[in-house]
């Protein structure tokens, strides 16, 4: 075998971190099975397991489970006479499910992909010298195209006309509730954020917009949901103890001294796993919320709600002389986290200063980067006054929804000592004119009442 036409020069850990990666993402395993041999691998226990994953997939059309594949070796090998090769492929599967440590992931994927397409052209060029040699031009060019297709995405899109009963068929949507009946019904979000979406609370500063995604995401712990919550401003104790608050309607000053009380209410409830993950601000990239969650997916742990608080302060894979398009950058990059994991992701969104006592918030507030309001699927506002905050009043706004109506505002009622949202009761929903029909109204009834005073 040529020298370069195997993963020998990368090393080791490179290459156990390229099966682990096949674990890990079944959809770039299956484009590796087009254009990869387990031969390019140089430890033996490597190609072994490698030919079993692959042949599994050529049988079943899928791939197995880190279990499964540990039980197909188990078994294939229990007659074995190799001891040395048994030994090795059980310390690694064991190093695998028991200290899955992935870092530099997407890095591997890129790189291995990269080597095994480059590795399918030298080898189509050489049959190519054959075949012009015997003048069949034509296969020649068959063969580069087919060389250049290999390793590409597995799928080719929606097939529109042929393939019209897989839009039926999965027309329902897979949904994580806010737990605010008026928004989740159906002409609005539809039962909540779907998965692969994005969605952003914006708000000025203090007026609740972590109060908010912990809101959001008990209320999927609620149904049953798991959720990773990411905090690069709070520590994890501070987060946990605004999740205990809420689910256990004990106020977070509170919750220490009633730590019987809390236990208890768990023991009572059905409610779905909740990791809380702390990073310094300004330290953590989409590709360390990314490698962090490949971590938790090869312990068990599925997420089925990914919050963060908040994205204008994680830190951009790219510099730019501008602010605003790396916090742009960071939006896309979150917006290509959900969609690959497909999983929907709720984050928040600082207001700009002349958002702090208006009465409504909308697109045009949303400080420093516009393009961020573009990349969201769903974009909420809260604005609250001075003088309302007091009494938790304020207003819920929909600036931007993809799936349903928008433009449409809420009175709510924001209990920040337990991180609890709700829309006041029996109120209606109103337009972006009738709020400010009744903000001018409510103007012309304080100057008549002022004018009485200084006149009398």
């Amino acid at each position: 075998m040529k020298e370069e036409a195997y993963f020998g020069k990368y090393g080791k850990s490179f290459q156990e971190k390229i099966f682990q990666a096949f674990i890990a993402d079944s959809n770039w395993a299956a484009q590796m099975i087009e254009i990869m041999t387990p031969s390019y691998f140089e430890k033996e226990y490597l190609k072994y397991l490698t030919t079993k994953y692959f042949s599994y997939y050529q049988k079943y059309k899928c791939f197995p489970t880190l279990p499964l594949l540990i039980t197909i070796v188990r078994d294939d090998l229990h007659q074995g006479n190799d001891v040395i090769l048994r030994d090795q492929i059980v310390e690694f599967l064991h190093r695998v499910k028991t200290n899955p440590d992935i870092g530099d992931l997407c890095f591997v994927k890129e790189k291995s992909l990269d080597f095994c397409k480059k590795q399918s052209l030298k080898d189509a060029l050489e049959q190519a010298v054959d075949l012009i040699a015997t003048e069949k031009y034509d296969s020649v060019v068959t063969l580069m195209k087919d060389a250049i297709s290999r390793g590409s995405p597995a799928t080719l899109g929606h097939d529109f006309f042929n393939d019209y009963e897989t839009r039926f068929t999965h027309i329902a949507r897979s949904t994580c509730p806010t737990g605010l009946q008026q928004i989740d019904k159906k002409d609005i979000l539809n039962g909540g954020l779907g998965r692969g979406e994005i969605g952003v609370i914006t708000a000025p500063t203090g007026v609740g917009k972590s109060h908010f995604l912990v809101h959001v995401g008990c209320e999927a712990l609620k149904v049953g949901k798991n959720v990773i919550h990411y905090t690069f401003e709070l520590s994890e104790r501070a987060v946990g103890l605004r999740y205990d608050s809420n689910l256990c309607n004990i106020p977070s000053n509170e919750v220490v001294e009633k730590k019987d009380d809390v236990i208890k209410t768990y023991e009572d409830q059905d409610l779905g796993r909740l990791i809380i993950k702390e990073y310094p601000t300004g330290s953590a990239t989409v590709m360390t919320i990314r490698n962090h969650i490949e971590k938790l997916l090869l312990k068990g742990f599925v997420p089925s709600l990914i919050v963060i608080d908040y994205a204008d302060i994680m830190r951009s894979s790219r510099s730019y002389d501008s602010l605003r398009h790396e916090l742009k950058l960071v939006y896309e990059e979150l917006r290509n986290l959900a969609m690959d994991m497909n999983i929907p992701v709720w984050t928040a969104s600082q207001a700009n200063r002349e958002a702090s006592n208006a009465s409504v918030v909308g697109l045009e507030n949303m400080s420093e980067a516009y393009g961020k309001a573009m990349v969201a699927d769903v974009v909420l506002s809260i604005s609250r006054k001075p003088m309302e905050k007091s009494t938790g009043a304020g207003r819920l706004f929909i600036a931007k929804n993809r799936a349903g109506r928008d433009g449409i505002l809420f009175p709510i009622h924001l209990d920040t000592s337990m991180s609890k949202l709700k829309i006041v009761q029996d109120a209606s929903e109103m337009s972006l004119s009738e709020v400010v029909k009744s903000d001018e109204s409510d103007m012309k009834d304080l100057l008549k009442k002022k004018w009485r005073q200084v006149n009398s």
